[in-house]
């Protein structure tokens, strides 16, 4: 006679330990994900806030220059509200294709450049500059039509990248 050999059914399934890690495993995952998706969302509505204050900053300054007549030359646009004499207006009577002002983060020009706070109120503390704004005016061939650029930018970003930054360009007639 030969023995009986005992056979035992095939375990099919998982274990409760198998189980037991694997939630483990997807719950980390899980956590790493949504706190990077946090830390994102946190970093987009700063970015965006600040995206949108330079845009009203450099829009306030274009409205401020556009109400001025066309060959203003001396009224202070550095200050609110702007005050005559002592300013540099819309650069008076321009010469055919010249330019008054500039827009350049490393050289200011004198009298086309002011500086505002965390809230936007104008200031010349030089610890308290949030945001600059430059601007330019730029006459035609024909000194006839100006072109009026406004730059508007964060000093400093709020997370990596490069800090925003508004640029508007518009048109007067003379």
């Amino acid at each position: 006679m030969t023995p009986k050999t005992i056979e035992r059914p095939k375990c099919r399934g998982f274990g409760l330990i198998e189980v037991m890690f694997a939630i483990v495993v997807l719950v980390i995952g899980l956590v790493a994900s949504l706190s990077m998706f946090g830390v994102a969302v946190g970093q987009n509505a700063s970015q965006g806030e600040e995206a949108t204050r330079t845009t009203e900053y450099a829009q306030d300054k274009m409205e401020q220059l556009m109400a001025l007549s066309f060959s203003d030359g001396t009224t202070n646009t550095t200050v609110y509200p702007p005050v005559s004499p002592g300013g540099t207006g819309l650069g008076g009577t321009v010469a055919a294709s010249a330019t008054t002002g500039g827009i350049n983060p490393a050289l200011p020009v004198t009298g086309y450049v002011d500086y505002l706070d965390s809230v936007g109120s104008l200031t010349t503390n030089t610890s308290q500059r949030y945001y600059v704004r430059q601007w330019s005016i730029t006459a035609d061939a024909t000194a006839t039509l100006k072109t009026i650029t406004v730059y508007a930018a964060a000093l400093k970003a709020l997370t990596r990248g490069a800090a925003p930054s508004t640029t508007l360009v518009c048109k007067k007639t003379q």
